[in-house]
């Protein structure tokens, strides 16, 4: 269950370097730049203690798939783009397929 945890935080400090991008003007701006930065790092160093004990496919599809759906929702909310229906599908199905990886993963007793 830990390693939930882990895997949740590098995937909210992900998004947070995410959506401080735009807030960096590339890169000129240093405070969002370093925010950015720091928020990679920090999630990098959680998906790393992630996948001491969970398989990298489980832990990069979650990263990933949470990770996209996560920004385009506080995208819409916060920078007011638009999300199309298809999107929003998509996103569904991203959900869904996330879902299912962690319901059917398989054994993960092979790292010590």
């Amino acid at each position: 269950m830990k390693f939930y945890i882990f895997l949740f935080l590098a995937i909210a400090f992900e998004v947070l370097g995410t959506m401080l991008l735009p807030a960096t003007k590339n890169f000129t701006k240093i405070i969002p730049s370093v925010g950015l930065s720091c928020s990679y790092i920090i999630s990098f160093y959680f998906l790393s203690k992630t996948v001491t004990k969970l398989p990298i496919a489980l832990v990069y599809s979650t990263w990933a798939g949470m990770g996209v759906f996560a920004v385009t929702l506080l995208s819409y909310f916060i920078y007011r783009q638009h999300v199309s229906w298809q999107s929003a599908i998509g996103l569904l199905l991203i959900v869904v397929g996330v879902v299912l990886v962690n319901i059917f993963k398989s054994d993960t007793s092979f790292i010590n």
